[in-house]
């Protein structure tokens, strides 16, 4: 990361703000993953429930990659998905993540997040956006999308939905 605009100043203060509430909402999510069902999926082309957890808690590491490089290449990197075998390996796992996320976050610089950042494999450039956009889309929303998925194998597994944005169906009913 640069020398530019000191860190905790500028534009990294409402991602900040947003990855530490948006991570302690998901993580009341993650904490109702059953280690005795870790396997199970809604339907064949659907990931397994652990799968699904720890891609999410799996998803903080790339705040790492975003802050610290400017592309991720496929071509060169041999990925192997984290995958938990339990309920406190998946936590584990996600709250030491989230802890790296933050300070990254905390370091980086007005001039860190505009730089460009590519994702691609080999020449298939899928796409280039400025770090603040890439954390913000790709990684946040993206996260939020899966949280999403998540409760409903809550759901159809009659374990309780925590409160997300507001009450669910199963607490904090008003």
């Amino acid at each position: 990361m640069s020398t530019g605009t000191a860190p905790g100043t500028g534009l990294n203060q409402p991602i900040i703000a947003e990855l530490q509430h948006e991570s302690a909402v998901t993580r009341t999510v993650l904490e109702r993953v059953p280690t005795d069902k870790l396997d199970y999926k809604p339907h064949e082309k659907s990931m397994g429930f652990g799968q699904l957890a720890s891609h999410i808690a799996e998803m903080y590491e790339w705040f790492d990659s975003t802050l610290n490089s400017t592309e991720l290449d496929f071509a060169t990197i041999d990925y192997k998905p984290f995958i938990a075998e339990s309920n406190e390996q998946l936590l584990e796992y996600f709250d030491a993540n989230v802890e790296k996320a933050v300070e990254l976050v905390k370091n980086a610089t007005d001039e860190d997040l505009l730089v460009n950042w590519t994702m691609r494999n080999s020449d298939q450039v899928f796409f280039t956006m400025p770090r603040i956009q890439v954390i913000r889309s790709f990684m946040l929303n993206h996260i939020i999308h899966h949280r999403g998925q998540l409760s409903v194998y809550l759901r159809l597994n009659d374990i309780p939905v925590p409160s997300i944005y507001g009450p669910s169906a199963d607490e904090g009913q008003m």
